[in-house]
C-alpha cells in the first residue's frame, strides 16, 4: 500500500506534542480528518493566530498580546519582589492560589545539560538585565524540585550573590521531583507563604 505523504507529515506534525507518541498522534489524526474536520480547521487557524499575535513579554517572558503583560502593568502589584517560575503554566498555578502579589520571570524551561539546555537557552541574560534595571528587593525561586529545578535555582541564586538582594526558594510543600502545574493550589499557596532564605 502506498504511503500518503500529507497524512504522514500531519502524524509527524502531532508526535511534537508532550506525551504524544507515533499512535497517539495516529489515532488524533484520523479523528480530526474523519470525525471532526471542522475542529481541524479551528484548531488550525487558532495556532496560526497565537503564532502571529503572541509574543515574549519584554519584562517578564510570558506570552502576551501586548509588549508589556497586565500582571507587569498592574499597579496592584508588589514591585520589590519577582518570582522566577520555568514555565507560563507554573505562573497560572501560582496565581490560582491568591497568595502572592508580586512580578514574575518566566525562564521558558530549566538548566538540562544532558539535553542541551544550557544559560543561554533559558533567558538569563534578560533576567539579569530586569534586575538590574528594578529595586528588586528580593527574588522567589519557584523552579520546580527536580534535579533539573534544583540546578537552576541554585545557578540563579549564583547570579546574584554578590547583589543585596535577598534570595528565598518556595518551600517544599511540594512532593520530590513534582511539578508545579501538577500541584493542588492550597499545597502550592503552603509553599510560597512558608518560603526561606537561601
Amino acid at each position: 500500500m502506498k504511503k500518503i505523504e500529507v497524512l504522514e507529515n500531519l502524524v509527524d506534525a502531532l508526535k511534537i506534542l508532550p506525551g504524544v507518541g507515533p499512535k497517539s498522534a495516529l489515532r488524533l489524526t484520523y479523528f480530526l480528518l474523519q470525525r471532526n474536520r471542522n475542529g481541524a480547521k479551528n484548531l488550525s487557524d487558532q495556532i496560526s493566530n497565537a503564532l502571529e499575535q503572541l509574543m515574549h513579554c519584554e519584562l517578564c517572558n510570558n506570552f502576551s498580546e501586548e509588549p508589556k503583560c497586565s500582571i507587569c502593568l498592574s499597579d496592584k502589584r508588589d514591585v520589590s519582589t519577582i518570582c522566577i517560575v520555568e514555565m507560563p503554566t507554573d505562573l497560572l498555578m501560582l496565581e490560582e492560589t491568591h497568595s502572592y502579589d508580586g512580578l514574575y520571570f518566566i525562564l521558558m524551561g530549566r538548566l538540562s545539560p544532558l539535553d542541551g539546555i544550557g544559560p543561554n537557552d533559558i533567558h538569563l541574560s534578560k533576567l539579569i538585565n530586569r534586575i538590574k534595571n528594578s529595586n528588586i528587593k528580593e527574588l522567589i525561586l519557584a523552579t520546580n524540585f527536580t534535579v533539573e529545578g534544583n540546578a537552576t535555582a541554585q545557578y540563579i541564586k549564583e547570579l546574584f550573590k554578590d547583589v543585596d538582594i535577598k534570595t528565598s526558594r518556595i518551600a517544599r510543600g511540594l512532593p520530590m521531583g513534582g511539578e508545579i502545574e501538577y500541584v493542588d493550589s492550597g499545597t502550592l499557596a503552603q509553599a510560597i507563604v512558608e518560603r526561606k532564605a537561601i
